[in-house]
C-alpha cells in the first residue's frame, strides 16, 4: 500500500531542513591542506567567459516569477561578491542569448544607493554569451558588493517547457532545468564553473496549484503570496541548482527522503523505492561518512527529461521510464546518492577532470550495492558496463584521445561532449587499481573518508586526491609498475581491471546463452530448451549483457530473429525498457522490418536520451535512414530541444555518408561518440 501523499503544496513549508553547514564558498572547518587548496587560485576553465578568478562569490539570490501562458520565468539574480584583484573595472558572468538582461545595479558596503551600470551580452560560444558589466571606481579589494541583474529567461539550454500533453498526467504544464555541465548559464547569469562553488536562497512566484521543487536543504510556502522560499545551506557550483514546477505530489520514503512525482506516477514510485534509499544510504554513510545535505529527496520526470538521473543536491532529478526496470532504477538511484560525497560535497574543479566525480562515483556505488546486495549483483553490474566499455574502445580505437581520464577541452567545446563511458569506467577501474595499491578494500574506504572530510565542500584537481592517497599509503608510490600519469593521460584500455569472478554464476549464463544462439543451436529442443525457459527468471543485467553480446553479432539471420522473438516473447513484450531498447537495436541492425510497429511505438513513449540516441544512431547508420528521419518528424515536438538537435545531427551525417559526402571533423573527438545509457 503507498504511502499517503498530500494533495496541497501548502505540505511542503519547512519539510526540508537540514543542519546548516555555514556559508560562503569555502564552508566546513578548515584544515591545512583545505584552507591551502582554497587560496590556490581556480585552474582556467575555457568553457566559461567568466572572470570568477578575479572575485569571491560569497552567496546570491533568485526572485523569479514562473509564467507558464509566455514559458518565461523573470525577476531579478542578487550576487554578493567581494573583489580579489585590484583595478577590476568588468565584471564578466556567463549568460545565453536566450536571456533578457533589462537592468544591471550595484551596491557597495557603505554606498547610499544603487547604482546602474552599464552592460553587454557579447557572443562567446554557441552554448553561451559572455555579460559584460562595467563596473564603479568604488570597487575595492576586499570591499563587499551586491550586484543586482533583473532578466527574464525563457527557452534555452537549460529550461524546457512541457505542454500538458507532454507531461505523464497530460493534464498540466511542468517546466524543469537542467545545468549539467554548462547549460545554467541558460537560467541565469552566474560563474558557470565548477570551479566556483557557493550558498544560494531563491524566491520562486508561481500561480495557483503549482508546486515548485528546487535543489536546496531548506523550503517553506506562502500560500497568501504564492511564493515558494528556497535555502541551500552549503556551497554548490552552478550546475547544480535545479528546478521543476508543476502538479507534484509526494510521499515519504524515510525519515529524510520523499518521492515526488505527478500523481499518475506516484504510486509506482512509492512501490518499486519502499524502503530502499534509507537502507542505500545507511549503507553509503558506512563507508563514507556521514550524509551532508539533510534530506535526500527524489523527483520523478516525464520521459522528455534529457538525462537518465542527475545528481542535485537534496533532490535528485530522475527520468519517469527508468520506473519501467527496478535493478536499473536501484543503480541509478544509488549512484547519485554517491554523489552526494563525490561530486557535490568535493567537486572537480576543470570539466576535463570529470572523472573525480563519475569514476569515484562509480566506484562508490559499487561499494554500496556489494554492501547492501552482495558481491555477485555488484561484479554483474560492473561486467555490463565494462563490456560497454570494450564495445566503445573498438568503436573509437585505441589512440582517441577521448579515451583518457584527463581530456584536453578546446575552447568552443561543450564540456558535455567529453561525457562518455570513459569518464566513468575507466575512472572506476583506476579508482579500483588503487584500492588494490593499499591492499585492503576497508582501509581505502577510509581514505575515501579522509578525502571528504579534507575537502568538503571545495573543488579540487586530480593532484589533490593523489597527493592525499600518496599521503596516507605512501608504500604505493615504490610499488612496481605504479604510474598515475599513464592512468590519467594514456589512451585506450585501462592498465588495470578489477576481478569479477565473483559473479561468474551470473555472468557466464548469459555469455553461453549467446554463444547457443550464435552457434546456430537456438532451435535445438531437449536440454538446451530447459536453459531457455529460465531466462524468464533472469535479473535484468543477466538479460542485458545476453543481448549486448547478441549485439555483438549483429546483424542476425532472420530466421534467428523470428525464432528469438517467439521464445522470448513475454520478455519483449513486458515493460523493461532497457531490454526492449536492445531488442530494438538488434531488429534495425538485423533488418527485421516485422518489429517496425515495435519500434514505432517505443520511440513514441521514450523520449529521452538513453534510448533514442542509440536506436537513431543504428538506424542512420543503415538501410533503416528513412525511418529514422519518419520518426523523429513524429516525435520531434515530444523532444527535449537540445535531443532533438542531436538525433537531427545524426540523421543528416547518415545521409551525408550515404550520398559518399562526409562531415568536417568534429571540433573535439569527443563529438563523434556516440551518447552513453549513463547518468550524470
Amino acid at each position: 500500500m503507498s504511502a499517503p501523499t498530500s494533495s496541497s503544496p501548502a505540505s511542503l513549508c519547512c519539510c526540508r531542513k537540514s543542519p546548516s553547514t555555514g556559508s560562503g564558498h569555502c564552508a566546513g572547518e578548515p584544515t591545512a591542506s583545505s584552507v591551502a587548496a582554497a587560496r590556490r587560485r581556480p585552474p582556467a576553465d575555457v568553457a566559461s567567459a567568466a572572470n570568477f578568478a578575479d572575485f569571491c562569490l560569497r552567496h546570491f539570490h533568485l526572485d523569479l516569477r514562473v509564467n507558464f501562458a509566455l514559458k518565461e520565468m523573470s525577476g531579478w539574480l542578487v550576487l554578493d561578491l567581494l573583489p580579489l584583484v585590484a583595478g577590476v573595472r568588468t565584471l564578466v558572468l556567463d549568460a545565453h542569448p536566450s536571456l533578457t538582461v533589462h537592468a544591471v545595479d550595484c551596491k557597495t558596503s557603505g554606498g547610499r544607493e544603487p547604482a546602474s551600470l552599464a552592460f553587454r551580452l557579447e557572443p562567446f560560444s554557441d552554448f553561451g554569451s559572455a555579460l559584460k558589466i562595467d563596473l564603479p571606481e568604488l570597487v575595492k579589494v576586499g570591499v563587499h558588493m551586491q550586484i543586482t541583474v533583473r532578466y527574464a529567461a525563457t527557452d534555452g539550454p537549460a529550461m524546457w517547457w512541457l505542454d500538458a500533453e507532454l507531461t505523464c498526467g497530460q493534464d498540466r504544464p511542468l517546466v524543469f532545468t537542467q545545468g549539467h555541465s554548462v547549460s545554467n548559464r541558460s537560467f541565469f547569469p552566474c560563474f558557470d564553473s565548477p570551479a566556483v562553488k557557493s550558498t544560494y536562497t531563491a524566491a520562486i512566484r508561481v500561480p495557483d496549484d503549482v508546486t515548485v521543487l528546487m535543489s536546496a536543504s531548506r523550503s517553506c510556502y506562502s500560500k497568501a503570496e504564492r511564493v515558494f522560499r528556497f535555502s541551500m545551506d552549503a556551497p554548490v557550483p552552478a550546475y547544480l541548482v535545479a528546478l521543476v514546477a508543476g502538479n507534484l505530489r509526494h510521499a515519504d520514503l524515510g525519515p529524510r527522503s520523499r518521492v515526488w512525482a505527478e500523481p499518475c506516477l506516484l504510486p509506482c514510485a512509492v512501490q518499486k523505492l519502499g524502503g530502499s534509499v534509507e537502507r542505500w544510504l545507511s549503507a553509503a554513510e558506512g563507508l563514507f561518512g556521514r550524509y551532508l545535505w539533510g534530506r535526500c529527496d527524489l523527483v520523478f520526470l516525464p520521459p522528455s527529461f534529457p538525462m537518465v538521473a542527475m545528481e542535485n543536491p537534496c533532490l535528485t532529478f530522475i527520468v519517469a521510464s527508468i520506473l519501467e526496470s527496478g535493478e536499473l532504477l536501484l543503480i541509478d538511484v544509488v549512484h547519485e546518492i554517491a554523489h552526494a560525497w563525490f561530486g557535490n560535497a568535493v567537486t572537480n574543479a576543470s570539466w576535463e577532470e570529470m572523472w573525480l566525480s563519475e569514476g569515484l562515483a562509480t566506484y562508490a556505488q559499487r561499494r554500496i550495492t556489494a554492501q547492501a546486495y552482495g558481491a555477485a549483483f555488484t561484479c554483474l553490474e560492473s561486467a555490463v558496463r565494462l563490456d560497454a566499455l570494450r564495445r566503445q574502445l573498438r568503436l573509437v580505437g585505441d589512440g582517441n584521445p577521448v579515451t583518457r581520464l584527463r581530456v584536453q577541452l578546446e575552447p568552443g567545446v561543450n564540456p558535455s561532449t567529453l561525457i562518455n563511458l570513459f569518464t566513468y569506467e575507466k575512472g572506476f577501474c583506476f579508482v579500483s587499481y588503487l584500492s588494490s595499491l593499499c591492499g585492503d578494500v576497508g582501509r581505502f574506504d577510509g581514505f575515501l573518508r579522509d578525502y571528504i572530510s579534507e575537502f568538503k565542500f571545495q573543488s579540487v584537481v586530480a593532484q589533490d586526491f593523489l597527493d592525499l592517497f600518496l599521503a596516507t599509503f605512501p608504500q604505493a608510490a615504490h610499488k612496481e609498475g605504479v604510474d598515475f600519469q599513464l592512468w590519467l593521460t594514456g589512451c585506450g584500455a585501462p592498465p588495470y581491471q578489477p576481478d569479477l569472478s565473483a559473479g561468474a554464476a551470473l555472468i557466464q549464463p548469459a555469455r553461453d546463452l549467446c554463444r547457443t544462439w550464435t552457434e546456430g543451436r537456438g532451435a535445438n529442443t531437449g536440454g538446451e530448451a530447459a536453459a531457455f525457459s529460465d531466462v524468464a527468471g533472469w535479473s535484468t543485467f543477466q538479460v542485458v549483457l545476453f543481448l549486448d553480446c547478441m549485439l555483438d553479432h549483429a546483424p542476425l539471420p532472420h530466421e534467428v530473429m523470428w525464432q528469438m522473438r517467439e521464445r522470448y516473447a513475454s520478455l519483449l513484450d513486458g515493460l523493461n525498457a532497457e531490454v526492449q531498447v536492445r531488442w530494438l537495436q538488434l531488429a534495425v541492425r538485423s533488418l527485421f522490418y516485422a518489429d517496425l510497429p515495435r519500434l514505432a511505438a517505443f520511440l513514441q513513449k521514450h523520449t529521452s536520451r538513453m534510448y533514442t540516441v542509440p536506436l537513431y544512431e543504428d538506424l542512420s547508420a543503415g538501410a533503416m535512414r528513412a525511418v529514422a528521419a519518419d520518426m523523429l518528424r513524429r516525435t520531434r515536438q515530444r523532444l527535449h530541444p537540445n535531443l532533438r538537435r542531436t538525433l537531427q545531427q545524426i540523421i543528416a551525417r547518415g545521409q551525408q555518408e550515404a550520398h559518399g559526402h562526409f562531415a568536417p571533423a568534429p571540433q573535439s573527438p569527443a563529438a563523434s561518440l556516440p551518447d552513453i545509457n549513463v547518468s550524470a
